[in-house]
């Protein structure tokens, strides 16, 4: 009964918020929330939260897109110009495109056939193209990034495609190999590397020091903003490890080496990787049992850990403040349970220390799958 109250009253909160604009608000964030755990009646939606402190409505629900139940919405990503937005979904062979240039923000369909549990989106504003993972058929499928329009479908050279990134600069892509959706004990351990203009897989590399199969299970990959040569930080899942590439130009080829292990601090689930506006810090979180870390990658060759504070389990997704000094930390990885809080940790970056917690999905049932700025703000992570 008392979750039963706590939906009703975040429904008359979200009744309540009207003709809402998102530039109305201070620092508002969307939402990606579904029901918490395995219920016969789900609930699915996108919700706009209040993130400033000082803002009346912290904290609180100000407006909401519903979405099916069954749809199991996972990310969304912003293309460059952040007009767009794209939501995945696990449960449905499509990919939904928010027209984000006017609120209420209008939704097309694109179905995406064949491909099973979209997970990543990325895209390459060179060859005018989006790419979209698909971990459950084993495909990237790519889509004209102007029309949405379905072009071709890569089939992967080794399964369970994840995480996902374009690098314009060398006419690279790299793809991570995560795991099985329907056997949590197959994963994956290596790194596909593509060229994006010709869509050729050039090599796969194994991202582990272990003999095969390792099942590290490397789950996301990002480009250091501003690095020349070109470096990318791979998070290593189930190992809880970060591993490095590093472009090397004279054979247009990447080296890859293990760099910080997680387990080593008793932390396990490395997830995502998040960079200041000055470029001289990382922040990674690890879902087990939920902390975001610190690094000093003023050599970005060579990162140094710095601090880390506990979350909430399921530490996955963040947004920074204006002034960067504070990040809101989505607690939840998939609904799985245990890792799945619901929460929205608020934490001092500077003084590396827990602030509080927002609470208002936990309190109704409601897990969290994503956190996202609102295009208009200045912030130039994507994921």
């Amino acid at each position: 009964m008392k979750k039963i109250l706590a939906v009703a009253a975040l429904a008359a909160a979200i009744t309540l918020a009207g003709a809402f604009r998102p530039a109305q608000a201070e620092q508002p964030a969307l939402i990606l929330y579904e029901t918490k755990g395995q219920q016969a009646v789900r609930q699915e939606g996108i919700a706009f939260v209040e993130l400033d402190p000082d803002a009346p409505d912290y904290g609180r629900i100000l407006a909401q897109i519903p979405l099916p139940p069954d749809l199991i919405s996972h990310h969304i990503f912003y293309n460059p110009a952040r007009d767009r937005a794209y939501l995945t979904s696990l449960g449905r062979s499509e990919l939904r495109v928010l027209d984000v240039t006017s609120f209420p923000y209008r939704t097309k369909v694109v179905p995406v056939p064949g491909c099973d549990v979209g997970e990543d989106v990325a895209f390459s504003e060179a060859q005018n193209r989006w790419y979209l993972t698909c971990m459950g058929s084993s495909i990237v499928i790519v889509g004209d990034a102007k029309s949405d329009e379905v072009l071709e479908t890569m089939q992967m050279p080794v399964p369970y495609p994840h995480g996902i990134t374009v690098h314009d600069g060398i006419d690279r892509m790299l793809v991570t190999s995560t795991i099985n959706p329907k056997d949590p004990t197959d994963a994956g351990e290596a790194i596909v590397v593509i060229q994006p203009s010709t869509g050729k897989v050039l090599s796969t590399h194994k991202v582990s020091d272990k003999p095969s199969p390792s099942g590290t299970a490397p789950v996301e990959a990002f480009f250091v903003p501003g690095t020349e040569p070109p470096i990318a930080y791979i998070t290593n899942m189930i190992e809880g490890r970060i591993w490095i590439a590093e472009w090397q130009p004279e054979t247009e080829t990447f080296a890859f080496r293990g760099d910080f292990d997680f387990a080593a601090i008793g932390q396990g689930m490395a997830l995502e990787v998040y960079f200041n506006a000055a470029g001289d810090r990382a922040y990674v979180t690890t879902a087990l049992p939920g902390h975001l870390n610190a690094f000093d990658i003023s050599d970005p060759r060579a990162p140094r850990h710095l601090y880390a504070v506990e979350a909430a389990g399921g530490a996955h997704h963040l947004v920074f403040s204006p002034d960067g000094n504070r990040a809101y930390v989505q607690n939840s990885l998939i609904n799985i349970p245990g890792m799945n809080d619901g929460s929205i940790s608020v934490i001092d970056l500077v003084a590396g220390k827990k602030l509080g917690s927002i609470d208002t999905f936990k309190d109704a049932g409601l897990t969290i799958n994503t956190i996202m700025l609102t295009p208009e703000a200045k912030d130039f992570h994507a994921h």
